[in-house]
């Protein structure tokens, strides 16, 4: 399990790296050590999210363990998305006060360090954690299966998400278009402009998915100028000139 991790991860990191080079040429520029060290504790934080998966995954296959289901019959339809919605909520919840405990100094030297060392952060900085964080992590989904039912495939959608919104949020430019980030909406996702902002400040905007936390909390503050003009540009550049 931890080789799909891993796969996962390279797969999603590096297209999203691709793009980059593409859409930000020079970006990352300069950055070759920095990643080289985030694929290393990427890659250490892949077997453990990936050991408790895999003992999960055999457990429910050979013994029933968790309220898994694969009957597409056995809830109502609605509840498919709910469940996919639930997942994610609980584990915004969890990664917002794990997430500010670890800006504690005594925790951030111990771990957390280890994250805000990419500076900037890249597209493969989202797993790039300390084994301490990668723990505090790694325990979300295989607790709420015990608790909240889901469809198998639903649990894939949790992972879709959470792939796909971890590396975005850490590539240091905005993929999602500006009417969507600077929407209603927008005002309760978390995106790259959003999450870009706690890397240049450390102490807000500590949530995962949605903004629900902070805003409660009182410490959203708001979006990244940086990569606010850098999507603004970019959309003011004439075609030809676009990175």
């Amino acid at each position: 399990m931890a080789l799909m991790v891993a796969a996962r991860y390279f797969l999603a990191s590096g297209a999203f790296a691709l793009a980059t080079r593409i859409r930000r040429a020079g970006l990352y520029g300069g950055l070759g050590p920095q990643i080289a060290k985030e694929i290393r504790w990427s890659m250490i934080a892949a077997f453990i999210y990936g050991a408790p998966t895999g003992l999960i995954v055999w457990g429910w296959r050979h013994h029933g363990w968790t309220l898994i289901y694969s009957d597409w019959d056995a809830l109502p339809i609605w509840y498919l998305p709910l469940s996919v919605f639930l997942y994610l909520f609980v584990q915004d919840t969890w990664f917002y006060w794990s997430h500010r405990a670890m800006h504690q100094p005594r925790l951030f030297r111990l771990a957390h360090a280890v994250h805000h060392a990419s500076r900037p952060p890249t597209a493969w900085t989202a797993m790039s954690f300390h084994p301490i964080e990668s723990l505090t992590g790694a325990i979300v989904i295989p607790i709420l299966v015990f608790i909240i039912p889901i469809h198998i495939a639903m649990i894939g959608v949790v992972l879709t998400v959470a792939t796909v919104m971890g590396v975005t949020n850490h590539m240091g430019w905005e993929i999602f278009p500006r009417w969507l980030v600077h929407s209603a909406l927008g005002r309760w996702l978390i995106t790259a402009s959003h999450h870009e902002r706690h890397h240049e400040d450390y102490r807000c905007n500590y949530g995962l998915y949605f903004r629900f936390w902070d805003r409660v909390c009182g410490t959203d503050h708001g979006l990244s100028k940086r990569i606010v003009a850098d999507q603004e540009a970019h959309r003011r550049a004439p075609p030809g000139v676009r990175a």
